[in-house]
Order: C-alpha cells, then sequence, then structure tokens
C-alpha cells in the first residue's frame, strides 16, 4: 500500500515557521519580502526533489531554506561591492581627469552665478558689454560648462585663442562700471 504524497499546500501550511525561523537566525531585514519569497522557492524546489529514502523531510527542508536565502545574500553583497566599486572608479577618473585644460575653472562666485542664471535681463547686459568672442566664452564656458579644448574645435581656433577671450572677459566684470551694474541687479 502505498502512501500518498501530500499537496504543497499542506506542507507550505504546515513549514511557513520555518523560514520565518530562518530569516531571523539570519539576522535579515526582509521589509521587502525578498527573503521569505526566496524561502518558499526553495521549499518548493526542496518538496519537488524530496526523497524519503535519503532523510527526514524538515531537515531538507531547513537545508535548503537556509542556503538558498546566505546564496540570496551573497548575490546582494557582491551585487553592493561592485557598485561601490563603481562609483570609486567613477569618482577616481573624474577627479583625475580635472585639469585647467580640459574642465573651465569656475570663473564666476556661486551666488553671482546664480543670479545670472536667474536673470534674463543680468545676462543681456553683460553680452551688451563684450564682443561676439567674449560672449562665446561666456555662453560656452560659463553656461553650458564646456571644456576650452572643445570651444576651440568648435569655434575653428586655438585653445589659447580662447582662452584669451576669457580673460578679456574676466577683466571687463572686474571693472567697476560693472560691479555698479550687478550691484543695481541684485537691489531689484
Amino acid at each position: 500500500m502505498t502512501q500518498q504524497k501530500p499537496s504543497f499546500e499542506e506542507i507550505c501550511q504546515q513549514n511557513e515557521r520555518r523560514i520565518h525561523y530562518q530569516i531571523h537566525k539570519l539576522n535579515i531585514r526582509d521589509p521587502h519580502q525578498e527573503y521569505y519569497q526566496e524561502g518558499l522557492f526553495a521549499m518548493w524546489n526542496a518538496y519537488e526533489r524530496y526523497e524519503p529514502d535519503k532523510g527526514p523531510m524538515a531537515t531538507y527542508f531547513n537545508y535548503m531554506i537556509r542556503n538558498r536565502m546566505i546564496d540570496l545574500m551573497r548575490k546582494e553583497n557582491r551585487q553592493q561591492e561592485q557598485l561601490a566599486n563603481y562609483i570609486e572608479e567613477q569618482k577616481a577618473s573624474h577627479s583625475t581627469a580635472a585639469s585647467p585644460e580640459t574642465d573651465p575653472p569656475q570663473y564666476l562666485s556661486r551666488e553671482f552665478s546664480d543670479l545670472l542664471l536667474s536673470n534674463p535681463a543680468l545676462w543681456q547686459q553683460l553680452k551688451s558689454q563684450l564682443t561676439e568672442n567674449q560672449w562665446k566664452w561666456v555662453y560656452y564656458a560659463v553656461i553650458d560648462n564646456m571644456p576650452i579644448k572643445e570651444i576651440a574645435i568648435q569655434e575653428n581656433t586655438t585653445s589659447e585663442a580662447v582662452k584669451s577671450w576669457g580673460k578679456q572677459v574676466r577683466k571687463k566684470l572686474r571693472t567697476d562700471e560693472f560691479r555698479q551694474l550687478l550691484k543695481q541687479e541684485m537691489n531689484l
């Protein structure tokens, strides 16, 4: 006489606490029920593969659930390490890539650049004070944050010429006339 194998639903109801036990034993925080679902899947696999002559079903469930959860923890840790390494590589590449030739320096103070960005009339006033090339430098280097080499390539000129435009703009920005204009705009 063969004994009928219980359904998975019955087995699941009887052994659901094993999943919670393993989560607790491994000190896992499971707010999204990922580990619980992994435990259910492990229990289902164990139910499907269980061979009664090899040992008790409860021991096999515990083994499968625990190892599946440990595998998931290792996978998540590996992903976090890879992400952290990627972030460090990106930081390192950005810090080593920074040079006066490739990255435009911050010519304007933070409050001045914020004022310019939020005040189109001030941009127009500044544009009226500059030559065409000087305005190109302001537009590309300050507004678009484009490197000097790229500006030179786009304008079909040398990097030295672009740097010269920038020097002329900074010289004009330091004049008392422009500072008075700026103060008037800031008071409005």
